[in-house]
């Protein structure tokens, strides 16, 4: 436990298994990766011993069940062109994805469900798909997500003067269970507007470091639009001899758009400050009411096997991460095991004991030594022997 800076106590230990969630404090002095986390424990024989963990992330959890469907049916109307799903299966469906062979349009569709082909009911009004690809952006929206139906039947009105060529038309079941997140407040934001490059730059900088997996972003303006954006984030700091150079990473590269709800989620990364770069192209910047930075609860899993006092450790820059057996079988790991009480935070003492060696450990020293004193001997002889 000397090789790490920190140490909080465990308290409530009881059963076999036991899940610790990580303090928000604790990221600042963690390596990235989280790899120097350890819980050691010391038995009433003074013995150090080490309890195997499982680190998870609380994130979002969602199934998607393709239906066998096909489309039977596709005829040109007064409105436009209607194409005819059938779905051979009694589930119920929220999504259908749909893959077109053309780019760039922009359409609001309808889309009806019917148990006969006879009497259709509403599901979709003025639900709006599009696709914009240039040398600028490659976006496409074209899914049709609406609340759980059950129909045999699924139609959609698409309101164009020329045949849409759709390829595919993926009917799903689909279901989400949200993360356990928390959000994370915004010390200092700074905004600007490079009307020279035609970007927006944002900054956001969070009170300490923190894991952030997901970003929502605001805008207060209501007109339509479609912006290319970067979200990274402050990597190191190197000063030269013009100053501070930062170097920024990439979490993700989006689009932010007026038809979702610009909320991304990326890899969880422990940071302190964001970068959000907007490509204006040739419109003018967007207007942003706020931003929300959150992060998934992290928990360890632990497998606690003898008695002992244990402690969650942390704060060593060499440290790699362990592999223990109990990832092979993390399917046997209890559901909810109960959650311990992680005490307060304590440096752990880095002096190390004094050790007391041999008085002449260098054979230079000694022989030099021997022969001092057999001078002094020498000297001392020839002056009593000038005496006698």
């Amino acid at each position: 436990m000397s090789e790490y800076k920190y140490a909080r106590e465990l308290d409530g230990i009881s059963d076999q298994w036991h899940q610790v969630v990580l303090p928000q404090e604790i990221f600042g002095k963690v390596q990235r990766e989280l790899s120097d986390l350890r819980i050691y424990g010391i038995t009433e024989g003074n013995d150090t011993i080490e309890a195997p963990y499982l680190l998870r992330l609380k994130t979002d959890r969602a199934t998607a069940t393709a239906l066998p469907s096909k489309i039977i049916n596709s005829v040109h109307g007064s409105g436009g062109y209607y194409f005819t799903f059938e779905v051979s299966s009694s589930e119920v469906v929220n999504l259908i994805k749909l893959a077109f062979g053309e780019d760039n349009f922009d359409w609001r569709v309808r889309l009806e469900g019917s148990h006969n082909q006879q009497e259709w009911f509403g599901i979709l009004s003025d639900h709006r798909i599009l696709s914009i690809k240039n040398e600028l952006t490659d976006y496409q929206f074209t899914n049709l997500s609406f609340p759980s139906a059950k129909y045999r039947y699924f139609r959609m009105l698409i309101p164009s003067e020329k045949k849409p060529e759709l390829l595919s038309a993926a009917i799903v079941n689909q279901s989400h269970v949200a993360g356990t997140f928390k959000q994370f407040p915004i010390q200092y934001r700074k905004s600007l507007n490079n009307t020279k490059n035609k970007f927006t730059e944002i900054e956001l900088v969070l009170e300490s470091p923190l894991p952030v997996s997901r970003l929502k972003i605001n805008v207060s303006d209501e007109f339509d639009y479609y912006r290319p954006v970067t979200i990274s984030y402050l990597y190191d700091s190197v000063q030269t001899q013009q100053g501070w150079k930062r170097n920024y990473r990439t979490l993700s590269t989006e689009t932010l758009n007026s038809l979702e709800e610009n909320e991304f989620t990326f890899q969880s990364t422990t940071l302190q400050m964001l970068k959000i770069t907007v490509q204006n192209q040739d419109n003018q910047p967007l207007n942003f009411r706020d931003f929300e930075v959150k992060g998934y609860e992290h928990d360890l899993v632990v497998r606690f096997n003898q008695r002992a006092s244990y402690f969650l450790v942390y704060g060593d820059e060499k440290a790699v991460r362990p592999n223990y057996d109990i990832r092979q079988f993390a399917d046997k790991i209890p559901g909810e095991p109960a959650t311990l009480s992680v005490g307060a935070e304590k440096k752990i003492s880095t002096e190390k004991a004094l050790t007391t060696g041999p008085l002449f450990e260098n054979k230079l020293v000694l022989w030099s030594i021997i022969f001092v004193i057999i001078g002094l001997l020498g000297c001392f002889t020839l002056s009593m022997m000038r005496k006698k």
